[in-house]
């Protein structure tokens, strides 16, 4: 079977590493264009040592551009985190079609930034979605899918390192394997329980200190490592990192630092505290929390603000 990866960074790497392993023919890879100064996608790099032909489109939509996919006679396309839009008959000139790796029990969580809003709208299960693209945004049909536990402790980071990339690889491996033996089903998704989310960025990430405790708390864990949930403090925009949830009873009005120790900052909030252990802001970077308290001379009583 004739196989394109179209995809990128580690996850694709390790997809195509996987498959070559696999014994799978990989004819081609598609991978975005170069960025002037940067690293070479590693994608990019293993295909080349292996001598597999590297297409780096700007846009899919160029007609030259489908007319190099069609030349490879793919008999599927596999997505390996895929950022650009990839039009339908890219799916349809393939013998079996393509597939798809999402990081969510589809349809819940469509959308760039699954994994974050699964912890920040504190869903206690998630998973994976190998699926048929059909041109709408992580909408086709499902070929198989893979359950998780979110613990009260992950976070975004976690939970894709950790489970959903290793696990997404086995994924398209198996259901390589599944297609080859005619046995891959497309099950319809059901638009009933299906949720959209925007993509997880500064747009989203600020902190509403109104929330509950254990609200604030899921909605760090979601943007922990990307992009960091936000709050301002004496004007600078400070991003929070290593977060844990105290349950005592606030001593101070949400947003106040309540205590500050080598253990991090305290941090007030409705029915509990947080405890944040790192922290970045524009003019030091990433810190531990008593760190850049110390740098920046916070002191117990401080108080976090909504805007700068």
């Amino acid at each position: 079977m004739r196989i394109v990866v179209i995809g990128q960074a580690a996850f694709g790497e390790k997809t195509l590493e996987a498959l070559l392993e696999k014994g799978e023919n990989v004819v081609g890879v598609f991978t975005p264009p170069d960025k002037p100064g940067g690293k070479a996608d590693p994608l990019k790099s293993l295909a080349a040592s292996r001598n597999i032909e590297v297409i780096q489109p700007a846009a899919y939509r160029d007609e030259a551009v489908f007319d190099r996919y069609r030349d490879l006679k793919p008999d599927l396309a596999i997505l390996a985190f895929v950022t650009a839009i990839i039009p339908a008959r890219y799916f349809e000139a393939a013998t079996h079609g393509a597939i798809c790796y999402h990081p969510s029990i589809l349809p819940r969580h469509r959308g760039a930034s699954a994994i974050n809003w699964a912890v920040m709208m504190g869903d206690t299960r998630t998973g994976l979605t190998i699926f048929w693209p059909d041109g709408g945004i992580d909408t086709g049909p499902i070929l198989l899918q893979k359950e998780i536990e979110i613990r009260p402790e992950d976070t975004t980071g976690s939970l894709y390192f950790n489970h959903l990339f290793p696990m997404g690889i086995q994924a398209i491996v198996e259901s390589v394997e599944m297609i080859k033996e005619g046995r891959a089903p497309r099950i319809p998704q059901k638009e009933e329980g299906a949720t959209y989310e925007p993509p997880c960025d500064d747009r989203v990430a600020r902190i509403d200190w109104n929330r509950s405790a254990v609200e604030i708390y899921d909605w760090i864990r979601g943007c922990d490592p990307q992009p960091g949930a936000y709050s301002y403090l004496k004007g600078e925009k400070i991003r929070f990192f290593g977060a844990k949830l105290v349950p005592d009873i606030a001593p101070q009005p949400p947003g106040t630092i309540s205590h500050i120790g080598d253990e991090g900052i305290l941090v007030s909030v409705t029915f509990g505290n947080i405890l944040v252990t790192k922290v970045r802001s524009p003019s030091e970077g990433k810190l531990s929390a008593h760190e850049l308290a110390a740098k920046k001379g916070w002191v117990v009583g401080d108080c976090f603000e909504q805007k700068p």
